[in-house]
């Protein structure tokens, strides 16, 4: 269980740092929640430290009784620990500042970070997204992998975007989105020795 909990909130580490000192600075965002939370802060000034945790708890609230009070303990973890990652990373200056002049770079490196951080929760039993709960109800109910139904969620949230996001960086975003998509399912079903759920 500590050892679950640990790689869980590296999972948010990761992910929060790719949200904060990438996507954020690049003007390449993500889809699903996450691109949500981007969105907020554009229009509403909202952090996304305060909106991801908000969002979280009410999907989590709706679904509750078909995911499980494990499901839910550890969404709790990868949730709280990407908001308290999130808060600590805005605190400092540009970790990549050249980035916001290279969208190409910042897709491909973001979807690392995405994929690899939300991965690793997820394989952990847990959701560090509101979306992802919902990709992973919806993976169980349908049989079908995971990452289509984060796929579906993250090109709604990707056309939202057009509302601030140039056309241009929208292709770079499509691509980050796929490539984290399906970052999330490899490292989802990745065999871990001694951890996870299968």
């Amino acid at each position: 269980m500590v050892k679950r909990c640990l790689i869980t909130l590296l999972g948010s580490c990761i992910l929060a740092f790719g949200l904060c000192h990438i996507h954020a600075l690049s003007g390449v965002t993500e889809g699903g929640q996450l691109g949500l939370t981007l969105l907020l802060h554009h229009w509403l000034h909202i952090t996304p430290a305060i909106s991801a945790l908000v969002i979280n708890l009410i999907c989590y609230a709706a679904g509750w009784k078909a995911l499980g009070k494990s499901f839910l303990f550890y969404s709790f973890v990868a949730a709280a620990g990407f908001s308290g990652f999130y808060r600590i990373f805005e605190q400092f200056p540009p970790v990549f500042p050249e980035l916001a002049h290279h969208p190409l770079a910042a897709a491909l490196l973001g979807a690392v970070f995405v994929g690899l951080g939300c991965g690793l929760c997820v394989r952990m039993g847990g959701a560090p997204c509101g979306d992802d709960a919902l990709a992973i109800t919806l993976s169980h109910i349908f049989k079908a992998k995971i990452e289509y139904f984060y796929m579906i969620s993250d090109i709604t949230v990707l056309l939202l975007s057009l509302s601030y996001i140039p056309v241009q960086r929208i292709g770079f975003s499509l691509l980050t989105v796929l490539l984290s998509s399906k970052l999330v399912g490899i490292v989802q079903r990745f065999n871990f020795p001694h951890g996870g759920k299968k």
